[in-house]
């Protein structure tokens, strides 16, 4: 276990020793705080444990998530060159594909609005796919480049972030520890956690719990309506460099948007360092259920095909599945909770929450050091769902896609 014993009492307590609470981590003990990281299993032993390790601005439309995704963006790239490389950072870019005419004309508007906000877009005709990717499958109608797309291994980021925290001498990492209660005073403030293990005091306690945010919000004393949205990844055997790019098709845009329960597929194949090929990505919201589904890798098997036909003789050697933490208008809950005052949240990133998690971490530090925020935090307020949208916001912008 990596452990740093800072003097006294912390500063904050993370819940989570995922990507995000890892960011929030690196980022607090570089702006001089003292942190407890605690967390029931292993580093990266939730969600980023079984994530691909995108790190996408492709995806997103205009708006806070994008503004986002931009700042992180640009943290990784800073961070790249300060953590070993082992962390597996590669920026391969994105390739969004579509199959039809009417699908490329869409991709066309959406990176047009894209473009406007500070996307890097380029429109790739079905004569120049073959360029980016050899490997494509013929009679595809075209596609659009995203030069910002990068990739990272989420558990070696998440353990490397961690690690520089740690030799800043500001860490405490307490792993295999549940929290089973938040302690509160007789005003509602938060003053620290109970574990199995004992009490940890601490003036400011934040959530990032993931998927398994809304039970820690819940032992605050407050209602945050954090969803698990389940995920499969085939992982191929070692294979050369079939698959330059993070590739998928159009479908998966809308996929990412939607808040459907049911079973949704959408083909995402990317190469790794390492030789395997990751195939994704499904979801569908069926509560904390394990159980391998057999239709749901047959799919995103047939998928990849459908992309890259040479696919079709290579073995898949193992899938795993993960949890995003979904929340209802597909935007994190970041900052301090008015609720239930030293109590901040970091979690509901959904399936973004490897690329968002820089600008989450430098969010939360500034909040807590009282520097500039460097992005409004209003859109991310952990109490919004209590409280009635105007309604010409009721809809989200995607429920019309």
């Amino acid at each position: 276990m990596l452990t740093r014993h800072p003097s006294g009492r912390p500063d904050l307590i993370i819940v989570g020793a995922g990507v995000v609470g890892a960011a929030c981590a690196y980022y607090a003990a570089r702006s001089g705080l003292d942190v407890t990281v605690i967390d029931r299993g292993p580093v990266a032993g939730g969600t980023t444990g079984a994530g691909e390790g995108n790190l996408l601005v492709s995806d997103k439309e205009p708006g806070p998530e994008l503004e986002l995704a931009l700042l992180s963006a640009q943290l990784w790239r800073e961070l790249a060159a300060e953590l070993p490389s082992r962390i597996e950072y590669e920026t391969k870019g994105g390739l969004v594909v579509a199959s039809t005419e009417p699908a490329l004309a869409a991709l066309r508007d959406f990176a047009a609005a894209q473009t406007r906000a500070g996307v890097r877009a380029t429109e790739i005709p079905a004569d120049r796919l073959a360029d980016f990717e050899p490997h494509l499958a013929p009679g595809l109608a075209g596609g659009f480049h995203y030069p910002q797309d990068a990739q990272v291994q989420p558990a070696l980021a998440a353990a490397h972030l961690l690690r520089a925290a740690a030799d800043a001498g500001r860490l405490t990492l307490r792993l295999g520890e549940e929290v089973t209660a938040v302690l509160t005073g007789t005003e509602g403030e938060v003053r620290g956690v109970r574990t199995q293990r004992g009490e940890v005091r601490a003036p400011h306690v934040l959530n990032a719990a993931g998927t398994w945010g809304g039970q820690l919000a819940r032992l605050a004393g407050v209602e945050l309506p954090v969803l698990p949205r389940r995920g499969f990844v085939l992982v191929t055997e070692p294979l050369p460099r079939v698959v330059r790019h993070k590739v998928y098709s159009a479908e998966y845009v809308a996929d990412v948007a939607s808040g459907s329960a049911a079973l949704q597929t959408s083909a995402v194949v990317e190469g790794t360092p390492a030789g395997p090929v990751l195939i994704g990505a499904s979801r569908e919201r069926v509560g904390f259920d394990r159980t391998l589904s057999v239709e749901v890798l047959r799919r995103l098997a047939a998928q990849a095909v459908g992309l890259f036909p040479a696919l079709a003789t290579v073995r898949a050697i193992r899938t795993y599945a993960g949890f995003r933490p979904y929340l209802p208008d597909h935007l994190p809950a970041i900052g301090p909770d008015p609720r239930a005052p030293g109590l901040l949240h970091a979690c509901g990133h959904e399936g973004a929450g490897i690329g968002l998690a820089p600008a989450t971490g430098a969010m939360i530090a500034a909040v807590l050091t009282g520097r500039e925020i460097p992005l409004p935090v209003a859109p991310f307020t952990p109490d919004r769902f209590e409280r009635p949208a105007p309604a010409a916001e009721r809809s989200h912008p995607h429920d019309t896609r």
